[in-house]
């Protein structure tokens, strides 16, 4: 779903986005979202590997702790795969305690190498050692519950030709273009995801009516 507005929490209900949605959203860090409190959360592990990568990438000796997590995310992905892939509903208990310690261990190692300095203030790298301490239930919610994907990089390639759009155009001429557009890529958006064909549902739109997914696929 497109819609157009700020970023506020009151721009995210006005624009209908998922209200009363009681399933897992999986998603980024991006603070609005929290107040969607009748859903559980989980925190996209794509863009937490990115995050990982970047402050490893300009400390490789001083921030090998961010290495160590990327290793645990992707360990955990691996065996939830291997999981599904298997027909499994769940992992082990074991399974669980050895992720689970293993990120406990990236984190501790993460806060030996980036401690508080004398102000008690916390380096952009400390901070996200953080993060993965104050949020590691939605972090790991993938790994509790196979149902829940690792990353929600579907919304990502669902973004692309929004952003490809902006790209070529420059802007659009008045937000009410901007609002039909966000309209009708939200509509063929979902339609593609119920295999049904984008001039279809166009056709459709304007002579019998929208095309809306039926009430046991929705």
């Amino acid at each position: 779903m497109f819609h157009i507005g700020g970023r506020s929490k009151a721009d995210i209900d006005a624009g209908g986005v998922l209200p009363g949605f009681d399933g897992t959203i999986v998603r980024d860090g991006y603070a609005a979202y929290q107040h969607l409190s009748d859903a559980q959360h989980a925190w996209c592990g794509a863009h937490l590997i990115r995050d990982l990568r970047a402050v490893h990438e300009q400390d490789p000796a001083g921030q090998q702790w961010a290495e160590v997590m990327a290793d645990t995310l992707l360990m955990a992905k691996t065996m939830t795969e291997q999981a599904v892939a298997a027909g499994r509903e769940a992992l082990t208990d074991a399974e669980i305690s050895h992720i689970r310690a293993c990120y406990a261990g990236a984190i501790a190692y993460g806060r030996q190498q980036n401690p508080p300095n004398r102000h008690g203030e916390l380096t952009r790298a400390g901070k996200l050692a953080e993060r993965f301490h104050t949020h590691r239930g939605m972090i790991l919610r993938f790994v509790v519950d196979l149902a829940v994907p690792f990353t929600n990089n579907q919304a990502e390639r669902d973004l692309r030709p929004v952003k490809l759009q902006q790209k070529i155009s420059g802007t659009w001429r008045t937000l009410q273009g901007l609002a039909d557009f966000a309209a009708v890529r939200s509509y063929l958006s979902t339609a593609a995801k119920h295999g049904m064909d984008a001039l279809d549902v166009l056709k459709q739109l304007f002579t019998t009516g929208p095309w809306m997914p039926s009430a046991h696929s929705s």
